[in-house]
């Protein structure tokens, strides 16, 4: 069992990301110790010295080309044998929204048969809205075997705001979205109030994603990427009416699998 007092994360930012506060906030409320640090402060090995690595959200880069591809890049051309190494460790990667984004354009989700694929093999695409989507959304949890999902039950219902231009995840063809299905890897679905799969209808599924796809993992359940903000959910007062001023937001159980991993460890 690893001491939390000894464990750390590392929220990685750039210019453009700005949830980097929310997500440190966040983990230190449940004591584990955080570090937001500039890409370009992150020396070659230092990765090595912590548990979780975050990438969060905003607009990295202005989302030139495309949401996250500019910074997706940056990180495999400065960081890629690091993050590989901690990948293969088996220690715990989160890309939330534009972080998300990174990760698929840098390959590392939904991933190839090792740990990243060579070019980017989903991607996350304009809303069907063709506009920016910025509310409350519901979240079935699939019952993905991943540390991120490890509170919450399957077929639970987590309400979790988005914010996004670019959320609908497609896959490179219905062959690999089915793998995706099949491995176990759809984290969370967006859903209906009553639960059931939103099957695409707005505004349950808030930018047409394939499946209802809202987070994925790879095949290890240690990287995971999800287009709505648990740290926006966090504590009660986030929560817009919708849960206990005086008490905890969905999002926190999210952040609470991370931390029950860890002390695993």
């Amino acid at each position: 069992m690893m001491d939390l007092k000894k464990a750390r994360a590392c929220i990685l930012r750039v210019g453009g990301t700005n949830c980097d506060a929310e997500v440190k906030v966040a983990l230190e409320d449940l004591g584990l110790r955080s570090d937001v640090l500039h890409m370009d402060w992150l020396e070659k090995g230092k990765l090595s010295e912590y548990q979780l690595l975050v990438f969060p959200g905003g607009f990295s880069y202005g989302d030139y080309v495309r949401a996250g591809a500019v910074w997706g890049k940056k990180v495999l051309t400065r960081t890629r044998r690091d993050l590989e190494r901690f990948v293969e460790d088996g220690r715990l990667v989160m890309g939330i929204c534009n972080g998300f984004q990174v990760l698929v354009e840098a390959g590392i989700l939904p991933g190839g048969d090792g740990s990243f694929s060579p070019t980017p093999t989903a991607v996350l695409a304009n809303n069907n809205s063709a506009r920016y989507e910025c509310r409350w959304v519901f979240l079935r949890g699939e019952g993905s075997r991943t540390p991120f999902a490890r509170r919450v039950g399957k077929g639970e219902i987590l309400r979790v705001p988005i914010g996004h231009g670019e959320g609908r995840f497609l896959a490179e063809s219905e062959e690999a979205v089915q793998e995706l299905v099949r491995s176990n890897r759809v984290v969370f679905r967006y859903a209906r109030p009553s639960g059931e799969p939103a099957e695409g209808v707005y505004p349950f599924n808030p930018n047409g994603s394939v499946h209802d796809i809202a987070a994925i993992c790879n095949r290890q359940g240690n990287v995971m990427g999800m287009m709505p903000h648990p740290e926006r959910a966090f504590f009660g007062w986030q929560t817009m009416g919708y849960g206990n001023p005086q008490g905890h937001g969905d999002g926190r159980k999210v952040f609470e699998g991370i931390v029950d991993h860890i002390r695993s460890l």
